[in-house]
């Protein structure tokens, strides 16, 4: 053990520690021996364990050593391996920096990717040539064979005109030359096949009646047709099934192209140059030219035709499938275009001839209801819209609407003026309508028929803005013209019977203002107006209408954020004045929204005419009426009339001589209006009649004259009779006795001021009652109170007399006022 001075202080304390730790007594002494080898022990075992980590340590260092000996190296070689490729890349570029090397390699580079281009564009056009050389070689030695090289070539073509765009418009003169070469083999192919149909077509005797099917025939017909069919599936028009459902038009399929040439070459033998068929006055001719070859000819189509359309759309899929879906439908595609040449060259002929183009269009758009009812025609099987048919055609997409519409306006005004210009046009008509309705006049039955032919002109149009525009422009417009000519009768009516007026016309102006004469020039305008507005209220429940308003009020919610217009140029202000302003709604739908309808404003203004005519009517009847009671009202007898007999009953009493002239007034001009007016108006119009004589004779009869008994029971005789010349007037527009409940007021004061000074005892013993009161018991209740006087006119089933007129009524009698 090492000397306790070669000990650190440290060191010394830790075994000073130790030693004081183990020998503190003095028996420890005997175990010194055991303690120093144990000791012993324990530095051999440290010596070992440094003498291990020394060695360790010695090869972790050597290993450090090598690993950055050898990253060395590896650094001395890369940095060698740079500068020989910078010298290289030198050498190559011939250039004294890198950076310029560099470039000058890449404009190498782009040299040779070019070069590869090149030898690419090079393999596409010798492809396509070998391709296009194939085609034409197989042509007549297997024609089906030459489907397969034209296929590849197609799609060498499509796959460079889909790249192009990605390529920035790269190699524009190869996809010309490619696209060329698939267009010369298309036209190869078409050509080819066709003959071959044309051929079989020739032995078949195409299109002939005694048209030769035999199976071989059709073997080798169904193969044609075949090779023409696969020939253009690839370059069919593709669509979504399940897109937006917007029409579209298949193309004409290529074996119809070949079967309908024969078809063309005859209908342009028939209807062309100078052959008699061939007339501008006489369409119909070459468009029931048409329809006989869909008729002759579809049952042939449906039933050899349709196998091979079907296998080929479930082969081509639906996207392409659908230009496949009906093979007569695919015949009328191909008949359509004869057609379409026939038209261009016939519009122009008859364009400045407006009965021809009128008729024209009219024929058009029968045979296309035609085509719709009768063959359901509809090109695309996918579309939500029918078919818009050959007059859309020729009216929209050919731009002839506007001089049609022109035409049909000319016509339908000219054919108005007619109407108001007959001689018996402003008649009223009694057997035009049923004997329970208003009557109108000659004129305005024949404008509702007038407007009633024009719907049919225009019902066909498949376009909605031209229906709309029809609508506004000839229909209401003829309703707003005959519209301002009744306006015109009734202010002329008003100017003839005014103060003025008399005075200007004279006796023999007067004559045709007064009584029925004048009644009847305010009926034409009643009834016409009535009439129209009726018929407008039918033509609003008319299915054409009402879905054309529903399209309207879906246009104007689609078209109202973005401001467009809603059909046309009309905007949806202008379509509301002219329509209903029921379409500028904007609000919520509710129970209280009006629903609207196409001819709300023109039927507003015919209802507001209607009102108007309707309260002169009743103004004038009631004023000739009264005027003809003034001199009744003038009587002066009525307290100095003796009283009947015992026995005499109040009906046996003859009407006063003074109340003639009102009878025959009041019978004339109310038996004039039961055979004008309908049931409703002739009520109306008879209610406020009877009201005001009833107010006329109450304030000028019986309020300002005295009655004896027998006066009395007189004014209940006249006025009965007045009462019942009203109900056999009104015959059907109510029951007997019915102006008496009108007239209740008038009835219960005559009854009050007709009572008997006496009482009736034998009618009390024949009914086995009370007696019935007597003038003196009434009047002793009457005037005792309020109260006595509710009770007896209570007794006397009076309930439209106050207690207070009551009283002056029962004044009038003249054993009263003694």
């Amino acid at each position: 053990m090492a000397p306790p001075t070669s000990l650190s202080s440290h060191e010394r304390t830790r075994v000073e520690d130790y030693l004081n730790d183990k020998i503190q007594v003095s028996a420890d002494l005997n175990s010194l021996s055991s303690l120093l080898s144990g000791l012993r022990d324990q530095q051999e075992v440290q010596r070992k364990q440094l003498a291990e980590a020394q060695e360790a340590l010695q090869n972790a260092t050597k290993a450090s050593n090598e690993h950055a000996e050898a990253t060395r190296q590896r650094a001395v070689a890369f940095a060698a391996e740079q500068a020989d490729i910078d010298r290289r890349l030198k050498s190559i570029a011939q250039s004294e920096t890198s950076d310029e090397a560099v470039r000058r390699l890449e404009k190498s580079m782009e040299r040779l990717r070019r070069l590869e281009i090149s030898r690419g564009y090079v393999r596409t056009l010798k492809e396509a040539e070998e391709l296009s050389k194939r085609t034409l070689f197989n042509i007549k030695a297997d024609p089906r064979a030459a489907l397969e090289p034209y296929t590849r070539l197609r799609h060498i073509v499509g796959s460079l005109k889909e790249a192009q765009p990605a390529a920035e418009g790269a190699a524009p003169h190869l996809i010309n030359y490619a696209d060329k070469l698939a267009l010369a083999s298309r036209q190869d192919l078409k050509r080819i096949f066709g003959d071959r149909l044309q051929k079989t077509l020739e032995d078949m005797k195409w299109p002939t009646r005694q048209l030769n099917s035999t199976g071989t025939l059709l073997d080798q017909w169904r193969q044609d047709v075949e090779l023409l069919i696969d020939l253009q599936i690839p370059e069919l028009p593709a669509r979504n099934v399940l897109g937006d459902g917007s029409g579209a038009e298949p193309p004409v399929l290529f074996p119809l192209e070949v079967m309908v040439h024969p078809l063309d070459l005859r209908f342009k033998y028939h209807f062309s140059g100078d052959k008699p068929t061939n007339r501008l006055d006489k369409p119909e001719y070459f468009l029931a030219h048409i329809t006989d070859l869909i008729t002759q000819f579809s049952g042939f189509f449906a039933s050899h035709l349709q196998p091979i359309l079907d296998q080929k759309a479930q082969s081509a899929g639906p996207e392409l499938g659908w230009n496949l879906y009906n093979a007569p439908h695919a015949f009328i595609t191909a008949l359509l275009p004869i057609l379409r040449q026939k038209i261009d060259t016939f519009m122009p002929q008859i364009a400045n001839h407006p009965q021809l183009l009128s008729h024209f269009v009219h024929e058009l758009m029968n045979f296309d209801s035609d085509l719709r009812e009768m063959w359901d025609y509809l090109p695309d099987p996918y579309t939500e819209t029918h078919w818009k048919g050959m007059a859309w055609e020729v009216l929209t997409k050919r731009g002839w609407y506007d001089r049609w519409l022109q035409v049909e306006k000319d016509f339908a005004l000219a054919r108005y003026r007619d109407i108001i210009e007959t001689p018996n046009s402003g008649e009223i008509d009694y057997d035009g309508v049923e004997p329970n309705v208003t009557k109108p006049t000659n004129a305005a039955i024949r404008v509702n028929d007038l407007l009633e032919t024009i719907t049919e002109r225009y019902q066909p149009l498949s376009s909605f803005s031209q229906k709309l525009r029809f609508l506004i422009d000839i229909q209401i417009a003829i309703f707003d013209q005959f519209h301002g000519r009744l306006r015109e009768a009734l202010d002329a009516y008003r100017t003839m019977t005014s103060a003025l007026g008399r005075t200007v016309q004279g006796a023999e102006g007067q004559a045709s203002v007064e009584g029925v004469a004048g009644l009847e020039r305010l009926c034409r305008v009643f009834g016409s107006a009535e009439y129209l507005e009726k018929k407008m209220e039918d033509w609003s429940n008319d299915v054409f209408f009402v879905e054309l308003w529903t399209e309207l009020q879906d246009r104007v919610k689609q078209n109202r954020e973005g401001g467009r217009n809603v059909a046309g140029t009309m905007s949806v202000a202008e379509v509301a004045s002219r329509t209903s302003s029921a379409i500028g709604n904007q609000g919520p739908v509710t129970a209280q929204t009006p629903e609207g309808a196409l001819f709300d404003e023109t039927a507003s203004a015919y209802r507001h005419l209607r009102l108007q005519s309707e309260s002169i009517i009743t103004s004038t009847l009631t004023s000739n009426v009264t005027t003809a009671l003034k001199p009744y009202s003038r009587m002066a007898i009525w307290a100095t009339l003796s009283t009947p007999s015992t026995g005499a009953a109040t009906s046996s009493l003859s009407v006063s001589s003074e109340l003639s002239h009102a009878m025959r007034t009041l019978s004339t001009q109310l038996g004039f209006l039961s055979r004008v007016l309908g049931a409703a108006p002739l009520r109306r119009v008879s209610r406020h009649l009877l009201i005001s004589i009833q107010n006329y004779i109450y304030d000028n009869v019986l309020m300002r004259h005295n009655f004896s008994e027998a006066g009395a029971a007189q004014l209940s005789c006249d006025f009965d009779h007045l009462c019942a010349i009203v109900d056999n007037q009104l015959g059907g527009a109510g029951d007997r006795h019915s102006s008496v409940r009108i007239v209740k007021k008038l009835t219960e004061g005559i009854r009050l001021l007709s009572l008997s000074t006496v009482t009736d005892a034998n009618l009390a013993d024949r009914e086995g009652g009370d007696p019935p009161l007597n003038l003196w018991e009434v009047e002793k209740r009457l005037f005792r109170d309020n109260e006595s006087a509710r009770s007896v006119l209570a007794e006397l089933e009076i309930d439209s007399l106050t207690e207070a007129e009551a009283r002056s009524i029962l004044e009038r009698r003249v054993e009263i006022g003694k």
